[in-house]
């Protein structure tokens, strides 16, 4: 099964990410939630296996600088799911999502060939 990349299309780190994957031949799903959207149990699910909502959102972005700061003071994890459903923008880019459930978050080309190369 190949991996699903999520994110959002026109960003620069999307667009390393699928520079790199076709660098290494490595098909791939896209997923953009900024079009398509994001669902809570996905972002439940991430949030389990990152130990965290913390690891998900982008807070050097300028969706994030945006935010009010009651917006900014998320307490939970509940919290973090909403306000990323909301503004997808706010998760980081881009979140790889592999068959045995392994999750990559950013662009990471060293974990990229250590998890495609395995």
């Amino acid at each position: 099964m190949r991996p699903v990349i999520h994110g959002i299309k026109n960003c620069d780190t999307m667009k390393k990410t699928f520079a790199w994957c076709e660098g290494a031949g490595l098909a791939y799903l896209f997923h953009d939630y900024k079009k398509a959207g994001i669902d809570a149990a996905t972002l439940q699910r991430w949030c389990e296996r990152l130990g965290g909502w913390e690891a998900l959102v982008n807070r050097r972005g300028t969706t994030w600088r945006k935010l009010s700061p009651e917006q900014q003071a998320i307490t939970d994890t509940t919290a973090a799911i909403a306000l990323m459903q909301a503004q997808p923008s706010l998760i980081r880019r881009p979140v790889i999502e592999f068959a045995d459930g392994e999750l990559l978050v950013g662009f990471d080309p060293e974990a990229l060939d250590r998890k495609t190369l395995a």
